[in-house]
């Protein structure tokens, strides 16, 4: 089921694609500061929550802006909340919806969400003020002063080692990209049983399983590694130590690192709910993975965190980092990569970014360096990624950021006879999966894909030939026929290749 779970997770952020509704959108809070022309945040907010865009428009086809009510409805997302900052200040912030459904508890801006792996640049920040304090090195083996455990050696460590740049620019050669995470009722491990894969750990031991620094490759538990590390060095629970030196300096006031969340904090916590739309069993998770994974916060509170970054980049501000170690941080070392955060590419605008997936919790944090802006979004719903991807393309065409349009295709007609041959269920080859299945139909002469990753409704799929289709959410599929001329496999392309075998 933990595969099941993380194929799931990996799909919904990669796609970065009701009556619950009612209790939503009075706008929370706005700045005093306004952009250049005369449109007023509220007439911004207004045209973002109508202008929704998908990842891919058809061409020749009219483009409509989705209704932000709907699309939530669409994706069974029952709550979300969103600030947006320019310049050193939060903008404006919007709430949506419900916490909680059954108890219909309205999300506020004081609404708790999980920023799932939002926590590793908020935990880096806490890492590279030890570095720039003298605590701790960059460029050192993390063996050297890790006490309580040490990273394996093998053949793949007999030459390049395992340091804190390689482990924030997931280049460290480590292995476990997620977690699943713990009911609040069951046993939760260590951080030394979760890097040893030890019961109860319901992850895999974290291991050295290719040369550290030769390639990028997504690893939380590198952040185990760095969690431990930390923890070890300081002496302190890495709940004190990232309010120490991250969450008051920064005054986020609404965020902390606790795993389990204390009681006292739950009544403000938002209900995890599934792609379903029904609450997970517990509903929400515990994540004792808390540099990875374990950070309970508000948008606010993460614009505040970016905005710091700015700030600090800018020379402006020094409450985390220096002017120097944030240029460092905001400097590429592996591909797209700086340390902690996600960059855009070196001939374009400086923007450092994150996405976050946990069991019943999608978010988002972007931001400009050089205008300043940038928006946090959170949601309480598997569903969220696709959503809140549709959500950033609409601000992005709002606010004129040159990243996040979205891209037009050419579709071509096929015979409606061929695509009914197509009609069938396709197994997905995901080792130790629950059977996740992907189903084509065809209605109206037009084809279409089920699979809950990508939604309780059926995706439409349009063709650039007749063996390949892609989605207005982001993704593709390429059909392949067997010697008889019949659909006998296909692959998904998302992120990776999925592939899948006809059910016969």
């Amino acid at each position: 089921m933990l595969m099941k779970r993380t194929f799931i997770a990996f799909i919904l952020l990669l796609l970065c694609l009701p009556a619950w509704v009612a209790a939503g959108g009075a706008l929370a809070a706005a700045a005093d500061l306004k952009p250049a022309n005369t449109i007023s945040d509220h007439e911004h907010v207004h045209r973002i929550e109508n202008g929704l865009l998908p990842a891919i428009m058809v061409k020749g086809r009219d483009a409509h802006g989705m209704n932000l009510y709907e699309r939530m409805e669409y994706y069974k997302v029952p709550g979300m909340s969103i600030a947006f900052f320019a310049h050193g200040k939060i903008i404006w912030t919007r709430v949506y919806g419900y916490a909680d459904v059954a108890k219909m508890t309205p999300v506020t801006s004081e609404t708790l969400f999980q920023a799932a792996s939002i926590s590793k640049p908020i935990s880096t920040l806490a890492m590279l003020r030890l570095v720039q304090d003298g605590k701790l090195n960059l460029d050192e083996n993390v063996n050297v002063k890790l006490k309580s455990w040490k990273v394996p050696d093998n053949e793949f460590t007999k030459e390049q080692e395992v340091t804190l740049r390689r482990i924030v620019s997931h280049s460290a050669g480590l292995t476990v990209s997620g977690f699943g995470g713990y009911r609040p009722n069951e046993p939760s491990p260590t951080i030394v049983q979760i890097l040893d894969g030890q019961t109860p750990a319901n992850s895999k031991a974290v291991r050295v399983d290719t040369i550290p620094g030769s390639k990028w490759r997504y690893s939380g538990g590198g952040y185990a590694v760095m969690q431990l590390l930390l923890t070890d060095v300081t002496g302190k629970s890495f709940t004190d130590l990232l309010s120490e030196e991250v969450l008051r300096p920064i005054g986020m006031s609404h965020s902390t690192f606790a795993q389990p969340l204390p009681k006292s904090l739950q009544r403000s916590a938002a209900t995890a709910y599934g792609a379903d739309g029904k609450p997970i069993a517990g509903d929400f998770h515990v994540y004792p993975e808390m540099a990875a994974a374990g950070l309970w916060t508000t948008p606010t509170d993460l614009a505040r965190a970016a905005i710091e970054i700015q700030n600090d980049y800018a020379g402006i501000s020094n409450k985390v980092l220096s002017k120097d170690m944030a240029h460092l941080m905001l400097t590429h070392q592996k591909d797209n990569w700086g340390l902690g955060v996600a960059l855009s590419a070196s001939d374009q605008p400086l923007r450092f970014a994150h996405g976050g997936s946990n069991e019943g919790f999608k978010c988002d944090l972007e931001a400009y360096v050089g205008s300043g802006q940038g928006i946090a979004v959170m949601t309480n719903a598997d569903g969220g990624s696709a959503l809140i991807g549709e959500i950033e393309r609409a601000v992005a065409q709002e606010y004129g950021w040159p990243d996040f349009k979205p891209q037009e295709k050419a579709a071509v007609r096929i015979d409606p006879s061929t695509l009914s041959t197509y009609a069938a269920s396709y197994l997905l080859a995901i080792p130790d999966a629950a059977e996740p299945k992907v189903h084509l139909t065809v209605r109206d002469g037009r084809l279409f894909l089920q699979a809950d990753p990508l939604g309780p409704e059926p995706v439409e799929l349009f063709a650039e030939s007749e063996t390949q289709f892609f989605a207005a959410q982001g993704f593709s599929i390429t059909l392949r026929k067997n010697a008889g001329g019949v659909v006998a496999n296909l692959t998904v392309h998302l992120g990776q290749d999925y592939e899948a075998t006809r059910i016969p």
